[in-house]
C-alpha cells in the first residue's frame, strides 16, 4: 500500500518538464542499450534521476503553513467589489521553499487569483490581498486554499489543501427611496389610521370588565363607578402596518438575459421597497407568485440574504395563495405592492379579484419587450395595455415601467396624488347623454318674478 501510494504521488506530483525528463531519460537508457553506446546511457541515467531527486527532496520538506482569510464585507451587492485578506505564517524552524498560493473561486468572481511566495523564514508571516466582484446574485463559496511548492528546477509539485471556506452572498442593488405620500396612503399613521381604528375598533383603547388575575393598579375607577362594576384599562399593544410585495417570478414573464433582465429589475426593486418600507416601521411579507412559499423579512438582512437567491421558475400561471390564503388580512393596514411580468388576461384578472378591498395596491407592471429589443412588438404592447386596463378596473394603481426607467424616480411618481387620482378607474359612463330638461325661457322685463315673504325671488 505504501509503494502504491508513493507511486501515485510521484505519478501526480509531476510537471510538464519532469514528465519530459523522465521519458527523454528513459529514452536515451533503452536506445544506449540498444546501441550500446556508454556516453547516452550516462545521458539517459542523469535525465531519469533528475525527477525522482527532486520528487525526493521536494517531499521531504516539512514545513507548517497556516492561513487565515478575512473577507470584507462578506454581503456584497450587485457589481460592489469586496476585499480577501490572506495571511501565511510558517510556523515550522526551517524556511519554506518557494510556494505557489492559490484561491479557488467560482467562474462568476473571475479567475483563481494565485500568488508566488518566495521564501518564508521560520516564525515569520506574509500579506496578499486580491478584489473579487459579482454582477450576479447569489452565495459564493470562497476556497480552499491551495499551497504548490516545486523544486528549483520545476520537475516536481506537491500540493497541499487548507479546508477552511467563506461565504460571500451578492444581494440585490438596493436603491434610497423618499418617504412619499406612497407608504403614508396605507401606513395606519396619522388619520389612517385614526380612522381605520375607529372603523376595526382598536383594543388599547377603552377599559373591559375586570378578571380574576388582573393587575389591580389598572383599575379605572371613574369607569367602574359610571358601570357599576370593576372595570380596568385594556392592555396597550402596538400597531404595526402590513405589506405584502409579490414579486413575479415565472420564467415565461420575463425578457432580457444576465443582470440585465427584466427579472433582475424586479428583485432589485422589491428590495428597495421592502428595505424602504421595514424602514417605516412596516411588517413585510414577500411572495414570488410561484408556490414555493412566502420569503422571511424580519428585517434588513433576512430580505436581502433571501432575495440574493430567489430564481425564476418555469411556471405557467401565477399563485396567489400564498399572500392571499397566508392569514386574515384584516386587524392591521394592508398596503399590497406587486411587480408583474407579462400578463395574460387570466392572471390579470386574478390579480384584480385577489386585492383585498380595505388595502391599498400598487401593481409595477413592466413592459418586457423593451428588455428585449428597442421596440416591443404590436401584439405585446397590446397585451401590456389590455393587462394595465384590467388592473386598474381591480382598483390597483397601475405604474408602467420600461428598461430604462428607474425605480427611485417611479417610486416617487406612485406616491403622488396627482398620479393615484389619474389611475382611478372611471365609471361607466352610456354611449347616449342623459335626458336633461329643456331650460325655461329668459325673463321678460316687464314680468317681475313673485317674491317670497322675506323678500328673495323664488
Amino acid at each position: 500500500m505504501n509503494v502504491r501510494k508513493t507511486l501515485r504521488t510521484f505519478s501526480t506530483g509531476l510537471t510538464v518538464r519532469g514528465r519530459a525528463f523522465l521519458s527523454a531519460g528513459l529514452a536515451s537508457v533503452a536506445a544506449a542499450i540498444l546501441l550500446s553506446y556508454p556516453p547516452l546511457l550516462r545521458i539517459g541515467v542523469l535525465l531519469t534521476a533528475l525527477p525522482v531527486v527532486a520528487a525526493i527532496v521536494t517531499g521531504s520538506s516539512r514545513y507548517r503553513i497556516s492561513c487565515r482569510r478575512v473577507l470584507q464585507p462578506a454581503r456584497v451587492p450587485v457589481g460592489a467589489a469586496a476585499q480577501v485578506h490572506l495571511r501565511l505564517q510558517n510556523a515550522a524552524r526551517l524556511p519554506s521553499s518557494t510556494l505557489l498560493v492559490e484561491d479557488r473561486l467560482p467562474y462568476t468572481l473571475g479567475s483563481r487569483p494565485r500568488f508566488i511566495l518566495r521564501r518564508i523564514e521560520p516564525n515569520g508571516n506574509r500579506r496578499v490581498a486580491y478584489r473579487i466582484r459579482s454582477e450576479h446574485r447569489g452565495r459564493f463559496e470562497i476556497g480552499p486554499l491551495t499551497l504548490r511548492s516545486a523544486d528549483p528546477l520545476g520537475l516536481f509539485e506537491l500540493s497541499r489543501s487548507f479546508t477552511a471556506q467563506h461565504t460571500l452572498t451578492v444581494v440585490p442593488r438596493v436603491q434610497p427611496l423618499t418617504a412619499g405620500t406612497l407608504g403614508a396612503l396605507w401606513s395606519g399613521r396619522g388619520e389612517g389610521h385614526a380612522a381605520y381604528a375607529a372603523a376595526a375598533g382598536e383594543e388599547d383603547i377603552g377599559v373591559r370588565e375586570y378578571r380574576h388575575g388582573d393587575d389591580l393598579r389598572r383599575i379605572h375607577w371613574r369607569a367602574t363607578a359610571h358601570h357599576g362594576e370593576l372595570m380596568v384599562r385594556r392592555e396597550e399593544r402596538t400597531w404595526h402596518s402590513q405589506c405584502t410585495i409579490l414579486i413575479d417570478s415565472r420564467a415565461g414573464a420575463h425578457r432580457g438575459t444576465g443582470p440585465a433582465a427584466s427579472y433582475e429589475w424586479a428583485v432589485s426593486a422589491a428590495a428597495s421597497a421592502a428595505v424602504h418600507l421595514l424602514g417605516q416601521g412596516y411588517h413585510v411579507r414577500l411572495s414570488t407568485g410561484v408556490g414555493t412559499g412566502l420569503i422571511p423579512a424580519e428585517d434588513q438582512d433576512t430580505v436581502l440574504d433571501a432575495l440574493a437567491m430567489v430564481k425564476p421558475v418555469n411556471v405557467s400561471a401565477l399563485n396567489l395563495d400564498e399572500w392571499t390564503g397566508a392569514g386574515p388580512l384584516a386587524g392591521s393596514d394592508l398596503l399590497v405592492i406587486a411587480f408583474l411580468g407579462e400578463l395574460g388576461p387570466g392572471d390579470a384578472t386574478e390579480l384584480a379579484r385577489a386585492r383585498p378591498g380595505t388595502a391599498g395596491g400598487v401593481a409595477f407592471l413592466l413592459e418586457t419587450g423593451t428588455w428585449s429589443g428597442p421596440a416591443s412588438r404590436p401584439m405585446e404592447r397590446h397585451t401590456f395595455k389590455e393587462s394595465a386596463r384590467i388592473l386598474r378596473a381591480g382598483g390597483w394603481q397601475v405604474v408602467p415601467v420600461r428598461s430604462t426607467d428607474d425605480f427611485a424616480d417611479l417610486w416617487r411618481l406612485a406616491g403622488h396624488h396627482d398620479f393615484a387620482d389619474s389611475q382611478s378607474p372611471a365609471p361607466f359612463a352610456p354611449s347616449i347623454a342623459p335626458y336633461a330638461p329643456p331650460s325655461p325661457p329668459p325673463a321678460t322685463p316687464s314680468a317681475a318674478p313673485p317674491s317670497s315673504p322675506n323678500g328673495a325671488a323664488a
